[in-house]
């Protein structure tokens, strides 16, 4: 490469001289100027190509020397990455060998562990042997021990807790309920579902029962009721499981008594419109209760069942106005704890919608209204806020539990419903007969129209700490076995009296 740099410019040179020479030469000038001009062109060639020769040197020793260095630098790195190597492999040896001793001193540890364990199964041999006791019988007997050392200490712990649990608690719940309650006036009692019609006089039950009984047949099948007007003087009474058809007959019954006119042509185009009137006032009773809870989106099949609810009666309480009541009441209640206030009113609202379709459907009514609610689309809260108010299923939500809150509390009030002296002594007898089948009790009595039961026991078979016991057994099987408005107050008395007669 060097040299053919030289070459070019000799090259260069010589040619730049002959036509300097040349030109000289047609000029005129003589021949002993151009071997001058031509020996000058050759000193300075020859210049070019010494200083060339001399840059060719240099650029050769500059790259010589940088190679030089380039090796040196690939010697070191290679030389550090030998020593790397080497350290690596020094680790490796040494974590094979910390490997080894942990091993090692793994397999000591288990025989160190071995022979704890035999050392001990022998100490407690001879401990067995020396007490004269099993490790199970000595455990019993340990335990008995410290039961009846701190028997005391957890009776008065546990009764200390109770109450101020039940204070505590106490007051939050009256606090809230008592505020709800004032907030909301409404009538303590509803009138009833009317089932038997006043006979104007003796010709009108000839006429309702028509020639060989013709009318009434007509307004049985009509309407599906059942029509007595033999059974009480003066009066004739609607009988059947169906609300709605019940009213239906008395609607259509009343207008033909009025009428006059009662025949089998009479009898089917007054059904007719007394069923239309009822239809018109179900959906309208339906959608006034929700406009009165200020609840939009019920779907209106739902509302049509809750118009029903107008004709149905539970306890002598007219269910629908239960139902409004229960959710004003709601409202109030989920505002106070922080719940959701909606889905709490519109539960309450239809807690009670499947006893509109329990002649119908078989079931409780609580589960066949949460089932209606799903198929309708309604919310999953609302249906389970439904289906759980009676207990059937365990409540999961705060709104659940304000619909078991407050239906107790409405139906547990004074004067809400009505039930009669037969079943109120039934319910006496239930409940004196739960607590006298636990074992140990003296006597049991029903108090405060069965809001509580005193139950007194023998204080020679239970002591302070199974009293408390008794007291929940027998609050849980009256909660699994009976059906009661409101609270039952479980009332377990011990007394011990200790008599001496002075002679």
């Amino acid at each position: 490469m060097i040299e053919a740099i030289i070459a070019f410019v000799v090259g260069a040179g010589l040619a730049g001289g002959g036509a300097v020479a040349y030109r000289h030469v047609k000029k005129g000038q003589s021949e002993e100027k151009l071997d001058g001009l031509v020996a000058k062109a050759k000193n300075e060639a020859s210049d070019i190509v010494l200083k060339a020769k001399n840059e060719a040197s240099k650029i050769t020793d500059e790259a010589r020397k940088e190679e030089s260095e380039h090796r040196k630098e690939w010697k070191k790195t290679e030389q550090r990455l030998v020593d790397r190597e080497a350290n690596l492999d020094k680790k490796l040896d040494d974590l094979d060998q910390r490997a080894e001793k942990l091993r090692k001193q793994e397999a000591d540890v288990d025989g160190l562990k071995n022979d704890i364990h035999k050392i001990r199964d022998k100490q407690q041999e001879k401990l067995e042997k020396i007490a004269g006791l099993k490790k199970a019988e000595a455990k019993e007997k340990l335990l008995q021990m410290t039961e009846r050392d701190i028997k005391n200490d957890l009776v008065n712990l546990v009764k200390k807790e109770q109450r101020e649990l039940s204070e505590n608690a106490d007051e939050q719940a009256q606090t809230i309920l008592v505020t709800a309650m004032e907030r909301m006036s409404s009538e303590v009692t509803a009138d009833r579902t009317v089932t038997a019609l006043k006979l104007p006089d003796d010709e009108m039950k000839g006429r309702i029962i028509g020639k060989e009984g013709r009318n009434i047949q007509s307004l049985q099948r009509a309407t599906g009721v059942d029509i007595l007007v033999d059974d009480t003087p003066g009066m004739v009474v609607l009988s059947s499981f169906d609300p709605v058809r019940r009213q239906v007959a008395r609607l259509a019954l009343e207008r033909l008594m009025k009428d006059g006119r009662i025949n089998p042509s009479s009898i089917e185009e007054a059904v007719v419109k007394a069923e239309k009137e009822i239809d018109k006032e179900i959906n309208r009773a339906g959608e006034d209760a929700a406009r009165e809870v200020g609840i939009v989106g019920i779907p209106k099949e739902i509302l049509r069942l809750l118009g029903e609810l107008k004709f149905r009666t539970s306890y002598g309480q007219n269910v629908l106005l239960h139902s409004i009541e229960m959710a004003h009441v709601a409202g109030m209640i989920a505002e106070e704890i922080g719940a959701d206030k909606r889905i709490a009113k519109m539960a309450t609202l239809l807690h009670d919608v499947g006893k509109a379709v329990t002649h119908k459907i078989e079931g409780r009514h609580a589960e066949i209204g949460a089932e209606l609610a799903r198929k309708y689309g309604i919310e999953e809260a609302v249906a389970h806020a439904m289906e759980a108010h009676h207990d059937d299923v365990e409540q999961t939500t705060p709104e659940a539990i304000i619909v078991k809150v407050v239906d107790s509390l409405s139906a547990a009030r004074p004067g809400a419903r009505n039930v009669s002296a037969e079943n109120f002594a039934e319910r006496m007898r239930d409940l004196e007969n739960i607590a006298t089948g636990f074992d140990g009790i003296d006597k049991a009595y029903a108090i405060s129209a069965g809001r509580e039961i005193r139950v007194m026991v023998q204080p020679t078979q239970i002591d302070d700490l199974s009293a408390i016991k008794l007291a929940r057994d027998i609050a849980n099987k009256i909660e699994s076995t009976m059906q009661y408005p409101g609270i039952i107050k479980v009332n377990v008395i011990r007394e011990t009296r200790a008599i001496e007669y002075a002679k």
